[in-house]
């Protein structure tokens, strides 16, 4: 199987959370499968990124924050390939413009058009781990973009159906999909399985586990998420038709 995972920036906090992703994506190649791994940047990256970037300037260009955000993610690449060879695991760590994930031009929302390369899926048939930066591609241009709010999602799932991937699964600090915050509300109740439509109305709800645009991705192409914890055992849920 072709299993694309993503961690979001909690799942990525210190060195002891990367390596037990790390362990969960080097467990996946021992079964047989073919792993690509989609990471945020850690923590609070983003938002201290940015605030660097005000302190210099008010309103910095478009253009230049993507160049300067899309490190981030970069940086939890480079960590998350070190720690892949640390075990013992072929790996190999690609920006998105490497991995050639193609986007329009609308810097710091762009969407994803394509990919303009086969550099994943060469790697992969080399034996390697594929840790993809989330959250950025390029544009025709050659420029770096980013893909908004939820953009390592994006990525995710969009890299799950460019690649004909058999499962996309995201990994964050909740157990799955809840009709509400369960860290605000102790009766929310877990969906074992969810439509994509379903999906689709609680990301607009303002539900947090899975940015819309992934959703809606993820319903085009009939892409199967599945959310699961980062940090406790369990099924979590699956997003299907």
């Amino acid at each position: 199987m072709l299993i694309v995972q993503k961690y979001g920036g909690t799942s990525l906090m210190d060195a002891d959370r990367i390596r037990t992703a790390a362990m969960r994506a080097a467990h996946g190649v021992k079964a047989g499968d073919q792993i690509v791994v989609v990471v945020s940047a850690q923590g609070k990256t983003t938002d201290q990124l940015v605030k660097n970037a005000r302190d210099i300037l008010d309103q910095p260009s478009a253009r230049e924050m993507d160049a300067y955000l899309a490190a981030g993610e970069q940086m939890s690449a480079g960590l998350m390939t070190m720690m892949l060879h640390s075990l013992g695991q072929k790996a190999v760590s690609l920006t998105g413009w490497q991995a050639g994930l193609l986007t329009d031009s609308t810097h710091g929302n762009a969407r994803v058009i394509g990919l303009s390369s086969d550099r994943i899926r060469k790697e992969l048939d080399a034996g390697n781990i594929v840790v993809v930066a989330g959250f950025q591609g390029i544009n025709e241009a050659g420029d770096i973009t980013t893909l908004g709010r939820g953009g390592s999602d994006t990525t995710a799932v969009a890299l799950a159906a460019l690649l004909g991937a058999d499962l996309c699964r995201i990994y964050t600090d909740v157990d799955g999909v809840y009709d509400k915050d369960p860290r605000v509300f102790p009766d929310a109740v877990k969906f074992d399985r969810i439509s994509y439509k379903d999906m689709l109305e609680l990301a607009r709800g303002g539900a947090q586990v899975l940015h819309d645009r992934s959703v809606e991705l993820a319903m085009q192409y009939r892409v199967p998420v599945q959310v699961l914890s980062s940090f406790r055992p369990g099924p979590g849920t699956m997003v299907i038709d």
